[in-house]
């Protein structure tokens, strides 16, 4: 007797488990992207917070008050008269809308002004806050009026 049998999959399971990698799809890539833009946030807070301390670190090394100013029409902000590390012959300028953060200026508050000065000892002329948002993720980086330090909140 021969056997007629045939072996693999029907055209049914076939659409069956297309349709459960979908179904996982959907659940898992919302998540993916919440996961990232959480991440990029985190990252432009920590280099705002880095490059605010930078700026402090001079004034007291060179004995000259170092400035910061804001762009929120770019998203960016530069640390003024500073050169940038890796092009000496630019200025130290650092653009959060681009990679790798992808992030965006809400709002800046430093006295009514969209810069900050450091002193010869490190202090400010005043605190203030930026917020940034990537997505749905939103960070407030606090500079404190009298330290100069800067935190996210």
């Amino acid at each position: 007797m021969r056997s007629t049998r045939r072996y693999g999959f029907t055209l049914a399971e076939l659409a069956c488990v297309v349709v459960i990698i979908g179904m996982l799809a959907s659940i898992a890539v919302p998540r993916f992207s919440n996961s990232i833009a959480l991440q990029r946030v985190e990252s432009a807070a920590r280099r705002i917070i880095v490059d605010f301390a930078v700026a402090q670190s001079l004034a007291k090394t060179t004995n000259t008050s170092v400035n910061v100013t804001i762009k929120p029409s770019t998203d960016s902000y530069v640390l003024v008269g500073i050169p940038h590390p890796d092009f000496p012959s630019r200025e130290y300028e650092t653009v959060l809308r681009e990679e790798p953060y992808g992030a965006s200026i809400d709002s800046v508050d430093f006295g009514g002004l969209d810069n900050m000065n450091y002193d010869v000892f490190g202090v400010p002329d005043n605190g203030g806050s930026i917020v940034i948002r990537v997505g749905s993720r939103v960070r407030t980086i606090v500079v404190d009026a009298d330290t100069g330090k800067a935190s996210v909140q």
